[in-house]
């Protein structure tokens, strides 16, 4: 995976091919890759070597988070990249990407926020969630 010798074992593969679409969301390990339309969330383990590749027409309808993700379609959604995203010429992202490591190719296109996150930090988009279910103080005017 991106230039070192794969930890994944190859037969570990979740396919959606060109003329296929999936309603719901993917949980994957290994390796997932898309080139039809996902209507729904992938994940993968932060912490495992799972990498997810999108390519030609492929879309995602939803929020990608995985360790690596290699992009040449279409996600509209947040990515999540706890180790690395690379960013083909014909990548397309409608939402903010949170990554660790980032290759972008001449082309790709990002409508939203680059937003480093350092391998071993507490993701942004978890310290948010936090702070939403954290209870309410209340606060007396007198």
């Amino acid at each position: 995976m991106f230039g070192r010798k794969d930890k994944v074992d190859s037969k570990e593969l979740t396919l959606v091919g060109s003329n296929s679409r999936v309603d719901g969301d993917i949980n994957f390990l290994g390796r997932c890759h898309v080139d039809g339309t996902v209507n729904g969330n992938i994940k993968a383990d932060l912490e495992s070597e799972s990498l997810l590749t999108i390519v030609g027409e492929g879309t995602i309808e939803g929020g990608v988070s995985v360790p690596y993700v290699e992009l040449n379609g279409i996600v509209r959604g947040d990515v999540v990249a706890s180790q690395r995203v690379k960013l083909g010429a014909s990548a397309r992202v409608i939402g903010n990407v949170y990554y660790n490591l980032i290759e972008m190719a001449i082309g790709a296109e990002i409508n939203g926020k680059l937003i480093h996150q350092p391998e071993g930090q507490v993701p942004l988009l978890e310290q948010a969630k936090t702070k939403l279910d954290a209870p309410a103080k209340i606060v007396s005017a007198t």
